[in-house]
């Protein structure tokens, strides 16, 4: 499996995570009641080491949930149809966006962040899609 590659890309050898994938309207649903945001979005990472309010739960122990990833099947086609790409490669994508959010890269606090996370996202990509 794809996941199992990029955990390990990531040193993250005994690491699990969860998969949902969804439609838009589930993810709309989703995105309003976690992110107080409407409308459907690509995917969403629960990390299971942060509360509630984003802060990082302390560790008692070494977790092997990472957290879960869930992707909208919906916007993905969309996705997918818009970049002329193969829908699989786009679901990789978002996978991946999806798994460095639980690892903590975050594109949305500053432009050095943002790249770092793209650069990432790049790297894993050609894990699959030289």
């Amino acid at each position: 499996m794809k996941a199992k590659k990029v955990l390990e890309g990531l040193g993250c050898h005994d690491k699990e995570l969860s998969i949902l994938f969804t439609d838009d309207e589930h993810m709309a649903a989703l995105n309003q009641q976690y992110r107080d945001k409407e409308g459907a979005t690509d995917v969403l990472s629960f990390p299971m080491m942060e509360d509630l309010d984003g802060a990082e739960a302390p560790a008692l122990f070494e977790p092997v949930m990472l957290g879960d990833v869930v992707v909208s099947v919906d916007t993905a086609l969309r996705d997918a149809e818009e970049l002329e790409q193969p829908f699989e490669k786009t679901v990789d994508r978002l996978l991946i966006h999806g798994i460095l959010h639980l690892l903590g890269y975050d594109h949305e606090k500053s432009p050095v962040d943002a790249v770092l996370m793209t650069k990432e996202e790049e790297r894993l990509m050609d894990f699959f899609w030289v």
